[in-house]
């Protein structure tokens, strides 16, 4: 999932872009109004976090300019803005939701997880391969109608399988993908690999994860 945050508070913009990008999300950073609709322009978001205060363009006309290029992106409003005709003002110019700072940032997932779930993409949000699905929001895996929980790490792992079905993936390309630069070792890949094996071979006549001698892994549909 892609998100656009556009906001001026450097302290703010880092605690939310690393606190997402713990949770899987794609984080692009604007810090004005001018920056954030060029962004918008060249890229496709699932969701935009937008402050109302902020440098060249401020965020109600970016809403407007948002709404009124036909782009149905949800927004979600952040601002220490908190009197009611602000929120009104917002709610008329297009936002779909309206957070106020300070906020705590599970509230956040929370507001952002509604939007998606509401959001026309919905229909995009789960990935399907054989009889495995993998759902975007809930973080599930439905394995023949069976559900599997599954922690964020695992979860990053298999949606990066799921992108790259049947293509064998490196341990490196893995660890990046999860972990950034803070991976270290590639055998912590080994060890969420085995917990995830262990949480879908129980429920699926089919091994789906295959080692690929001297590589890596790959999602096949194969024994």
């Amino acid at each position: 999932m892609r998100v656009l945050l556009i906001e001026d508070e450097d302290k703010l913009c880092e605690f939310i872009k690393k606190g997402l990008e713990e949770e899987g999300y794609e984080v692009d950073v604007s810090l004005d109004g001018r920056s954030g609709l060029e962004s918008i322009s060249k890229n496709s978001y699932d969701i935009i976090l937008l402050d109302l205060m902020i440098p060249e363009i401020d965020g109600l006309e970016v809403l407007r300019s948002i709404r009124e290029r036909g782009i149905d992106t949800p927004v979600l409003i952040i601002t220490a803005k908190t009197s009611k005709e602000d929120i009104v003002r917002g709610l008329d110019s297009g936002s779909d939701d309206y957070l106020t700072k300070p906020f705590s940032f599970d509230e956040l997932l929370a507001r952002m997880r509604a939007l998606l779930r509401r959001s026309k993409r919905g229909e995009t949000h789960i990935m399907e391969y054989s009889d495995l699905k993998l759902d975007a929001y809930s973080r599930k895996l439905t394995i023949s109608s069976k559900e599997v929980e599954l922690t964020e790490k695992e979860y990053m792992i298999l949606e990066y399988m799921f992108k790259n079905k049947e293509r064998p993936v490196t341990r490196e390309e893995i660890a990046t993908h999860v972990w950034g630069e803070k991976a270290g070792s590639t055998n912590i890949v080994d060890v969420y690999i085995n917990f995830l094996r262990k949480k879908i071979e129980p429920l699926s006549k089919k091994r789906y994860i295959h080692t690929i001698r001297g590589i890596g892994y790959a999602l096949k549909d194969e024994n």
